[in-house]
């Protein structure tokens, strides 16, 4: 009995499901590391395209529409099209979104590279020059189907969700919904105007620009993959998830990121702002993603400490913790 779609997912099937597109596996198949989506990298009998290797995405059942999807094989074609590194899906017969067995899939050529080292300058200049000419890109006309980034989506949305499901232990449960309550009003008049009223640019994003999705090579510099996330919003939300550290690191970091960045593209420093109510719209997002979720049998595995009410009691301190920073002077570069 199969009791989540991915599980009838087998290895046979990806084999098949890359045949059905006019492409042969050898029979090497490795599942490469993915929770929202499953991603399998397959070695060819023949080079096609240049690749001995290509990169299946089957999309998470029921998340995004085929329009959604085509919009975001849409804007990596446009980067790739405009010399950006961003891998972007292969057409093949035509298409880039294929469907086999009840899942859209898409199929992209191997890249190779590491984690970029963020305390490197000089990489996060390089970064910061890819991430501008990524916006100019993004800016030039907007998504028609695909959400913003907003507090809607977020954190009312998943906090609604979190609450009707009982997902949050009632001994918690009460402090949960109140800092968060807290943080989503402070988010929301944020996000709304901005600070001192300014209404922010709004632009297609990568939306999910973390370190694990930049694949670095000492040469050729960054390849940007995995647009799952690609959204509209403000173009820091690209921008702060490569900072780390204490208050000096992320500044010493968000200094070289716009060094490179402001190269290609001007940067509206009052976005600055955005960066720690982006970072609570995360915080709420991740933990409803992780509870909705559940039924997948691989998130059981790779989140055993998920749910319980020690779980709950740091999301409630780190949220307090956030409230401070979003009132804390932004980082000046």
């Amino acid at each position: 009995m199969v009791s989540h779609p991915y599980e009838a997912l087998t290895p046979d099937r990806v084999q098949d499901a890359l045949d059905q597109v006019g492409l042969r596996g050898d029979g090497r198949l490795l599942a490469l590391s993915s929770y929202e989506n499953r991603v399998y990298l397959v070695h060819l009998e023949e080079v096609h395209q240049g690749c001995d290797a290509v990169v299946l995405k089957f999309y998470r059942p029921g998340r995004w529409s085929e329009d959604q999807i085509l919009e975001e094989h849409a804007l990596a074609r446009e980067l790739a099209a405009a010399e950006v590194p961003m891998v972007a899906p292969l057409a093949l017969g035509g298409a880039t979104l294929h469907r086999f067995g009840g899942f859209d899939f898409s199929v992209s050529p191997r890249r190779g590279g590491r984690a970029p080292e963020l305390d490197d300058a000089e990489v996060l200049e390089w970064i910061g020059r890819f991430l501008a000419r990524i916006h100019s890109v993004g800016a030039a006309r907007p998504f028609d189907v695909r959400p913003a980034l907003d507090a809607q989506t977020f954190a009312i949305e998943p906090r609604d969700w979190l609450l009707a499901h009982r997902a949050i232990p009632l001994d918690v449960e009460a402090a949960w919904r109140d800092a968060c309550e807290a943080a989503i009003a402070k988010i929301a008049e944020r996000l709304a105007a901005g600070p001192g009223g300014f209404a922010f640019q709004r632009l297609r994003l990568h939306g999910d620009c973390h370190p694990g999705n930049i694949l670095w090579t000492p040469d050729a510099g960054p390849h940007f993959v995995d647009l799952d996330d690609a959204r509209t919003g403000p173009a820091v939300q690209d921008l702060w998830m490569l900072l780390s550290g204490e208050r000096a690191q992320r500044q010493r970091q968000l200094g070289a990121l716009l060094d490179g960045y402001e190269q290609f593209r001007d940067f509206d420093r009052r976005e600055l702002a955005l960066i720690e109510p982006l970072r609570t719209l995360r915080l709420i997002h991740y933990s409803a993603w992780l509870a909705r979720r559940w039924d997948d049998p691989a998130f059981p595995r790779a989140f055993p400490w998920f749910g319980s009410s020690d779980y709950w009691k740091g999301q409630v301190q780190m949220l307090e913790e956030q409230l401070e920073a979003m009132d804390e002077p932004v980082l000046i570069v």
